[in-house]
């Protein structure tokens, strides 16, 4: 396992082969409150990881025992001036962007409290596996503000207006059986297995093709929300882009030859 720091609270792993990717968050000491220099490692992270081409699935887990992320920095938030707030704000965008713009499918692996900003983060990915002791939501109006990592647009894309507006409006903790009765997360595993369930997914997935991979993935982002002719539209260019590749092309060999594939990635 080789491990690449981005300044110092972020922690890229990769396992196996490689094409498992690990983003671990690591501030403990603020339960992985997001600083602007935490901010700004994020960011940084999911660049370089959205460039690799090798990487095939990346898990978002935490360093924290009790915590997958407690949200913004409000110490440090306290402390801005209006301007140096609105400074901020790219810097802060760019970490929740950064990891719901990676090309590759994603994974969270949530335990104890993932509340606000860090609960977009999960949000973000494409899954999101939680262990028993999680506790999640998004109480920003419960401090004068709205959820402005994604918040808004993910959840009710995950659960519905209806419920989504509930769970905003309230502000409400939702402890982890709720959570996955309602959808907030997409399985709950014994406490501390999180991360072990998220990185066991991660490299079933990683098993598969990287190009359907994450042309399947742009067809399931880009169609959100479109009608159904149009979504149909981003399915036959994804398809596209992948029936003429090196992957279909061994894929569909090793199929016939009854072999496992190996994948060129193009």
């Amino acid at each position: 396992m080789s491990e690449q720091r981005f300044g110092e609270f972020v922690v890229v792993r990769r396992h196996g082969d490689g094409h498992v990717a690990e983003l671990v968050l690591d501030r403990p000491m603020a339960m992985n409150a997001v600083s602007t220099d935490m901010a700004r490692s994020i960011g940084a992270a999911c660049e370089a990881l959205a460039a690799d081409s090798t990487v095939r699935v990346t898990v978002l887990t935490s360093s924290h025992e009790r915590a997958f992320c407690v949200g913004a920095d409000l110490k440090e938030r306290n402390s801005f001036t209006d301007a140096e707030l609105v400074r901020q704000r790219p810097t802060a965008r760019a970490a929740y962007t950064g990891v719901l713009e990676l090309p590759m499918p994603t994974i969270a692996a949530v335990h104890g409290f993932a509340l606000g900003g860090g609960f977009e983060l999960a949000l973000a990915c494409d899954l999101i596996v939680a262990d028993d002791t999680a506790v999640v939501g998004l109480p920003e109006v419960s401090v004068g503000v709205i959820p402005g990592g994604g918040g808004t647009q993910l959840l009710p894309r995950r659960v519905g207006a209806a419920r989504a507006a509930e769970l905003i409006f309230s502000a409400r903790r939702v402890e982890g059986p709720e959570a996955r009765a309602l959808g907030l997360v997409d399985e709950l595993v014994a406490a501390g297995g999180d991360r072990e369930r998220a990185l066991a997914l991660a490299e079933a997935i990683a098993a598969n093709s990287p190009v359907g991979l994450r042309a399947a993935k742009r067809a399931l982002r880009l169609g959100q929300g479109l009608d159904l002719r149009a979504g149909l539209e981003v399915e036959d260019a994804a398809w596209r882009s992948v029936a003429f590749s090196g992957d279909r092309a061994e894929g569909v060999a090793a199929f016939n030859e009854k072999r496992k594939p190996e994948w060129p990635g193009e």
